[in-house]
């Protein structure tokens, strides 16, 4: 038996090393041929071997136990640089725009989210109230104040800092939901904070603007509360319905969710990536390293403050995340009614991307950490089975 267990283990080991010693390979064939597109002049073929290496990484990660949760933070920039340099393929096909997606994509990314909630938890969520109302008010605080701070030490030109403070002054978006679920946080208070926050942005919203880039901002109320209303809480009852209903008993249903979940963000993010894509390429670098400053902050003071209050390790996820991830999208929108979509704008675009790619990043690095509540929860039905 010992000599069996002992064959098996070292067949493993060597399939292992062989996949290892040709991804490598591979890895330094796209290096090679990304050097060598560059350094002749062929800089439109340079998306190939880019994205290529970065699906092999991905790879590579996949099969390393340590690096196992970044392969889908790896893919994104596989997806992220592939639409940088050939936008053309996600903007349109014929006469569609691929943009009409987006909205399809976030709602069933929705209704994946909402199928591994059940009542029990969103009743539970609705008896404290008191971390909905912390993770809404940081991110109406931290956000603003971390971007007054940002244009005043960076000294913008005044229509880059007013889209700055636009993006920090907009809800929570969406994306943060999809993150909270792939980050073992509290979706169900996740989207709570998100709704709550975007219901309450036609008022907050021109407010701030007005207080802190003294701009007003005309926001439609029932608009943005019927967007709301389709783009998250329809589909995540339907996926609460569905499982009540279907969870469970169609078990390849269930395997497949978070891979066809993670599938949407990618091609949502190639798509909003290649829209902006003019935009990314005239921003400086300067602008890239406050936002980033931005984002991170919202991440860091959004958790420490909710950690400081006595909230529960996996509140504090989802609070980090509410706070650190903005609504980009409306934040754009915004910006195009202000007339100001080429320089009040350009935050909001770059904004997007990096926070998907940070907030993925953070996602999946928690993603393979469990939360102490849930560890212990683990160890009491592992108790009680083994007791059974």
């Amino acid at each position: 038996m010992t000599k069996k267990v002992t064959q098996t283990s070292y067949a493993l080991y060597r399939r292992n090393m062989i996949f290892r010693i040709k991804c490598c390979s591979l890895l330094i064939l796209f290096l090679l041929w990304l050097i060598a597109t560059l350094f002749t002049g062929y800089h439109q073929l340079a998306g190939w071997p880019l994205m290529l290496f970065f699906v092999v990484l991905a790879m590579v990660f996949r099969n390393s136990s340590v690096l196992k949760g970044f392969s889908f933070t790896v893919m994104i920039f596989a997806a992220v640089s592939f639409a940088m340099y050939y936008p053309a393929h996600f903007v349109q096909i014929g006469n569609f725009k691929l943009s009409k997606l987006i909205i399809p994509l976030l709602q069933f990314i929705m209704f994946g989210m909402g199928s591994e909630l059940s009542l029990k938890e969103l009743i539970t969520v609705a008896k404290k109230p008191k971390n909905i109302l912390v993770g809404t008010i940081c991110h109406y605080t931290i956000m603003p104040l971390v971007g007054f701070t940002i244009v005043n030490l960076f000294n913008f030109p005044k229509e880059i800092a007013a889209g700055i403070l636009l993006i920090g002054c907009c809800p929570s978006g969406l994306a943060s939901n999809v993150m909270a679920y792939l980050a073992r946080a509290n979706l169900a208070l996740s989207v709570a904070i998100t709704t709550l926050s975007t219901l309450l942005a036609p008022l907050l919203t021109p407010l701030l603007m007005r207080l802190l880039a003294g701009k007003y901002v005309t926001v439609h109320f029932w608009d943005m509360a019927w967007d709301t209303t389709r783009v998250v809480i329809i589909p995540i009852v339907a996926g609460l319905i569905f499982h009540f209903l279907i969870k469970g008993k169609i078990r390849w249903v269930d395997k497949i969710m978070p891979a066809v979940s993670m599938i949407g963000i990618a091609l949502i993010l190639m798509v909003i990536t290649a829209a902006g894509r003019d935009s990314l390429l005239k921003v400086g670098l300067l602008l890239v390293l406050a936002v980033l400053i931005h984002n991170l902050a919202g991440y860091t003071l959004g958790y420490w403050i909710s950690r400081l209050l006595g909230i529960k390790e996996k509140d504090c996820r989802t609070i980090s995340l509410e706070v650190g991830m903005q609504n980009g999208g409306l934040a754009s929108g915004l910006a195009l009614l202000m007339g100001g979509m080429a320089t009040i704008g350009l935050a909001p675009a770059v904004f997007g991307p990096l926070m998907n790619i940070t907030g993925s990043s953070l996602a999946t690095w928690w993603h393979g950490k469990l939360p102490p509540e849930d560890v212990e929860e683990l160890k009491v039905q592992t108790a009680t089975n083994q007791h059974v």
